[in-house]
């Protein structure tokens, strides 16, 4: 995920009643319309979204897609919904907190990222630790648990992997490199190959220009219109780019300046639709 930014607020002003016009005229449909199909294969066996493509992003919890929805992303302990695009969201860099944390400790310590002091190095805005992708062992041995995982993607019927945290060397304190971490990425590129699925760059501008040489299909970002980060993605994709905005404004400057974009406003805690706060709008 994004790191955590401040809210603002929407000034009343005219672009205040054009967002509103906006999101009146991006509602959500009826599921009374026929769903859409998801792409066929292309002759690498390989499923790539269409560009463009209307677009869920439901990691806070599974619900029932809109009517106009052609891809969802959801978390990888979820079902994929037959007839669209279907993307698997994988924490392949860093370990998600709780008790998962407790089991990378017991099962697997050595793969789990320490400083100097022998502490974990941990993610502070979302308390997860980082994975040691230093060397090309552990990197192996981290295949060995997040592999699984995206065979088990694949398994269950979705046609896409999202990667997240790639970027999490810039939160190492210098202990990771970019290098580190493009050579895990192409590991789990070549896996995601290897089951038929097509792979995300979850944001990470910084490894754009190395897209191809690890093997990313399309990418998946969040707040790229906030951060002036659209252009580069839709060159390096050729538009294949699911964009999740936070904020009112930068959804609408998304889909006023990027229309090729696949874009779609969610709450920041991207709740489930029927819960207090949820928040979906597409252009």
């Amino acid at each position: 995920m994004r790191r955590p930014t401040p809210r603002t607020r929407v000034a009343a002003t005219a672009t205040a009643a054009v967002l509103l016009m906006l999101l009146s005229a991006c509602s959500t449909p009826t599921d009374a319309r026929p769903r859409p199909t998801a792409p066929g294969p292309d002759g690498d066996g390989v499923r790539r979204p269409a560009a463009g493509a209307v677009f869920d992003y439901q990691l806070g919890g599974a619900y029932r897609p809109a009517g106009d929805v052609e891809a969802v992303s959801r978390d990888r302990g979820a079902e994929p919904v037959p007839g669209l695009y279907n993307i698997c969201y994988v924490n392949a860099f860093q370990a998600q907190p709780g008790d998962a944390v407790a089991w990378w400790r017991t099962k697997h310590p050595d793969l789990l990222l320490r400083g100097h002091d022998g502490e974990l190095v941990v993610d502070e805005d979302w308390d997860e630790p980082l994975f040691d992708l230093s060397s090309d062992g552990k990197r192996r041995s981290l295949l060995g648990v997040v592999g699984p995982w995206i065979d088990g993607c694949a398994e269950r019927g979705f046609h896409a992997v999202e990667p997240d945290n790639l970027d999490s060397y810039t939160r190492s304190d210098g202990l990771l490199t970019e290098a580190d971490a493009v050579a895990f990425a192409r590991l789990l590129a070549d896996r995601a190959h290897a089951r038929g699925l097509a792979i995300a760059q979850k944001n990470t501008t910084q490894l754009l220009d190395r897209h191809g040489d690890i093997g990313f299909d399309f990418a998946v970002v969040e707040e790229c219109a906030r951060y002036d980060e659209c252009s580069g993605f839709t060159r390096a994709y050729d538009g294949r780019v699911f964009d999740v905005e936070y904020e009112k404004e930068d959804f609408a400057a998304a889909c006023r300046t990027w229309p090729r974009l696949s874009v779609v406003l969610r709450d920041r805690d991207v709740r489930p639709a029927g819960e207090p706060g949820h928040v979906r709008a597409t252009c």
